[in-house]
């Protein structure tokens, strides 16, 4: 027997970030939004705990106990008193280090496979928590769809969307460290008081609305000042977005994949195919959201 689950990207519409905290992390008003990129991981019985993976970017992935999907398990396994015994395998389709959350994905989807497999009757709340001590985007992989984040973002309320927003996406060629990208945050913020994280009134109510235009006006990042700063040449494939006709770019997370919002899917096509041909990006994806989050399949 095993169990598939398919977990999705996100995307954050809005990323605010307050100063940095007595133990290091960041209080945060983070926007998550579900996009239509999925991993997969699959979890089978065995005589230990092995990690396995293949697709984009592969060998960049851990298969030691320190990947989030392996974390999960141990966690798991860690509260019901038995042990970890079991194969883990991932299918990558979210890039790796580009701010989509593709790790956390893979701890979320391996939560919820090994919960399955094991029949160990968890309840959400549980899973919840679990994901939130493996890290701040996990528990938004567990729910998916749309919600606000608090705290270090793994406090979620979720939140109504109108309609589908789509999405281009563009690769870099290389990843970013996310520990790296809220140092250099912290080193540009030197000197300059930082005011506590809200989120945008206008943007929920645009997402509410499912109105592109209106959530083009608000989308906001935080990080991308620090991604650029570490990543200059992000700077030319947002240009070339914005130039193909997208609404809104601007960095995912903390980088270095650059999001595009457009207006439908037509506009998708159109701004992937410059993007493309532009030079500026590796791999480019369109996808729409939100989606649901972690999905037994």
């Amino acid at each position: 027997m095993s169990v598939t689950v398919r977990v999705p990207a996100k995307v954050n519409v809005q990323l605010a970030v307050g100063a940095a905290r007595p133990d290091g992390f960041h209080d945060l008003a983070n926007v998550f939004l579900a996009v239509g990129l999925y991993d997969e991981v699959t979890a089978t019985p065995a005589a230990e705990l092995r990690i396995t993976c293949e697709g984009p970017d592969a060998g960049q992935v851990p298969l030691d106990r320190t990947n989030l999907a392996a974390r999960a398990a141990i966690a798991l396994a860690g509260r019901r008193g038995i042990e970890p015994d079991v194969h883990l395998h991932i299918a990558k389709d979210i890039p790796v280090a580009g701010g989509m959350a593709g790790g956390s994905a893979d701890g979320a989807a391996a939560l919820l496979a090994c919960d399955t497999l094991w029949g160990t009757g968890a309840s959400r709340e549980e899973l919840l928590e679990i994901c939130a001590e493996l890290g701040s985007d996990v528990p938004f992989s567990l729910v998916g769809g749309a919600a606000l984040g608090v705290g270090r973002g793994e406090r979620l309320t979720e939140l109504e969307v109108g309609g589908a927003f789509h999405w281009v996406f563009a690769m870099a060629g290389r990843g970013l460290s996310t520990p790296a990208v809220f140092r250099e945050f912290d080193r540009l913020a030197e000197g300059r008081q930082i005011p506590e994280p809200v989120a945008s009134a206008d943007l929920l109510a645009a997402l509410a609305k499912g109105d592109a235009d209106a959530l083009a006006a608000t989308v906001s990042n935080d990080l991308q000042p620090a991604a650029l700063s570490l990543f200059p040449e992000l700077a030319d494939t947002l240009a070339a977005g914005r130039e193909a006709g997208a609404l809104a770019a601007l960095v995912s997370g903390s980088g270095p994949t650059t999001a595009f919002l457009v207006r439908d899917a037509g506009a998708a096509e159109k701004v992937a195919g410059a993007l493309r041909v532009s030079g500026t990006c590796g791999a480019v994806r369109t996808a729409a959201g939100p989606v649901t989050g972690a999905t037994v399949l």
